[in-house]
């Protein structure tokens, strides 16, 4: 049995008596060196017997508690930290003031091609986290007109004055409006709560497929 380092290091140095020569009685010598064998025998017998043992069971499960406890505590900080989506406005100089959720918010008028998996890819739902009901009203906000739609899978589609929300996978941020289109899913248009003032020019880019719409849903 090879004996750990640690366990080594603990252990008290063995002297050995006498010179290079042994000129000591060989008596003497051999009851000292049974002596030393007996302590060292006695240390490992301490070590790897019962007391030892409850020794090293103690310390690995104190530090199988304290790893569970790291677990449960990084658990409960990610359930605290699941954001809400909160739904705001911002200013674009086209349309005027436009919902957005850290990108422009769209309402569908559906065309003759149902809103499924490839119509998601480009236009994304703004869902709730899973256990929430309601999306929070920012800045420019009527909380009043927030609401749902239950989708497959028990998902919820926030909707704003009844109309479901999207997200254009051609924005890249707040204000920025693409979306203004009509394609095979129907017209898409920005929610705005507040025209912009007279003169602006107004117009939106389009995709493959769509055609270019002009101004947006107010609100």
């Amino acid at each position: 049995m090879k004996i750990p380092a640690a366990i080594l290091a603990a252990l008290p140095p063995v002297v050995h008596y006498g010179d290079t020569h042994h000129s000591e009685d060989p008596e003497e010598t051999s009851v000292m060196d049974q002596t030393t064998r007996h302590t060292t025998r006695h240390t490992m017998t301490t070590m790897g017997g019962p007391i030892g043992r409850l020794a090293v069971a103690a310390f690995a499960v104190g530090g199988l508690s304290a790893g569970l406890l790291g677990v449960d505590t990084a658990g409960a900080a990610t359930i605290g930290a699941a954001k809400s989506v909160v739904v705001s406005t911002a200013t674009s100089a086209k349309f005027g003031t436009v919902l957005v959720s850290g990108k422009t918010l769209y309402t569908l008028k559906p065309g003759k091609t149902a809103c499924t998996a490839t119509c998601l890819k480009v236009w994304p739902a703004l869902v709730l986290p899973k256990g929430q009901t309601k999306a929070t009203a920012g800045s420019g906000v009527s909380a009043s007109k927030l609401g749902t739609v239950t989708r497959s899978g028990g998902v919820r589609q926030v909707t704003y004055g009844g109309k479901a929300l999207y997200f254009f996978s051609g924005d890249s941020g707040a204000g920025q409006v693409n979306g203004n289109v009509t394609d095979e899913w129907g017209k898409w248009t920005a929610v705005v709560t507040k025209k912009a003032a007279a003169g602006s020019s107004t117009g939106g880019s389009s995709t493959g497929g769509s055609s270019t719409g002009t101004g947006g849903s107010g609100f």
